[in-house]
């Protein structure tokens, strides 16, 4: 059986044998899951953050310089999302494969990155496609003996992205037009927005830039009024004061806490990217098809 480890451990929990199979290690838990997927039990996929961590500010530990050093294969999403890497890559004597080349990017709208591409990409299931092939490519460069195996994993995992892409359209159509406005924390939602017809309105566009300003709050609750939003949300990685005083300030309700840039823990809500999709597809749907009294 193939073993993914998070960033608490340093070893694979498997035999001799499993240790001797190539390490390939991800910047954070989507990553990882999304890999194993594909990697048909041939390699160890370890995620350098834990499930929970904030990924945009994240500062590599000694530890995981000792994990670099045995890795065979590093993935990153790229797109600027893991602004840290260079610290932990100049470092570590690896191949890179970045996941999200190839995506037709959106650009950030807003703030200090304003005009660079949104990093989130995963959000979408369509582009979930490209990061499986991208997955594919990369491990069987790395084992080209488990071409087949990988192959064939890729096509069945992309079966199942297929199945909840189709979920998320079924589910998002249910949000009726006067309501088809996602409020967020973070503008970490443009990909999955596009996707369902969905407008997008966030505090802040990426973690890590200055978050819950006044002026964010003043300009997201004057659209929450003006359109009548009955639900805004927030992302489990970051605090959700600043979307607190938009709902103070309009009656709006705090929907279900939406998860992006972290998997939870295996007994959570969100232990897989697929259940990931799922979970803020029913959120969404909940929070925007029920109106406040």
């Amino acid at each position: 059986m193939s073993t993914l480890v998070f960033g608490a451990c340093t070893t694979s929990t498997g035999t001799t044998g499993s240790e001797e199979r190539p390490l390939v290690l991800t910047t954070f838990t989507v990553l990882a899951d999304m890999t194993e997927n594909v990697a048909a039990e041939r390699v160890r996929v370890v995620s350098l953050t834990r499930p929970g961590a904030e990924i945009h500010g994240y500062e590599p530990t000694p530890d995981d310089l000792v994990r670099g050093q045995d890795a065979d294969l590093i993935l990153e999403n790229g797109l600027g999302l893991e602004a840290w890497f260079t610290q932990f890559t100049d470092r570590v004597d690896a191949p890179t494969t970045v996941l999200s080349e190839g995506i037709e990017t959106i650009p950030i709208s807003s703030g200090g990155h304003e005009g660079e591409p949104n990093p989130h990409a995963w959000m979408s299931p369509d582009n979930a496609l490209i990061y499986v092939d991208n997955i594919q490519a990369a491990l069987t460069e790395l084992a080209p003996q488990g071409a087949q195996d990988f192959a064939r994993a890729a096509d069945a995992y992309k079966e199942q992205i297929n199945e909840v892409a189709d979920y998320l359209d079924t589910e998002l159509a249910r949000v009726p037009d006067a309501s088809r406005a996602l409020v967020t924390c973070e503008g970490a939602f443009s990909y999955l927005a596009r996707d369902a017809d969905l407008t997008e309105r966030y505090l802040w566009p990426v973690n890590a830039e200055r978050e819950g300003t006044p002026g964010q709050i003043a300009a997201v609750t004057e659209f929450v009024r003006d359109n009548d939003v009955p639900t805004v949300f927030c992302e489990s990685t970051v605090n959700d004061g600043a979307q607190q005083a938009v709902v103070r300030e309009t009656g709006a309700r705090m929907g279900q806490t939406l998860y992006v840039d972290s998997l939870s823990e295996a007994d959570g809500p969100v232990p897989t990217y697929l259940d990931l999709l799922r979970h803020d597809a029913q959120a969404i749907v909940e929070g925007l098809t029920t109106h406040t009294g």
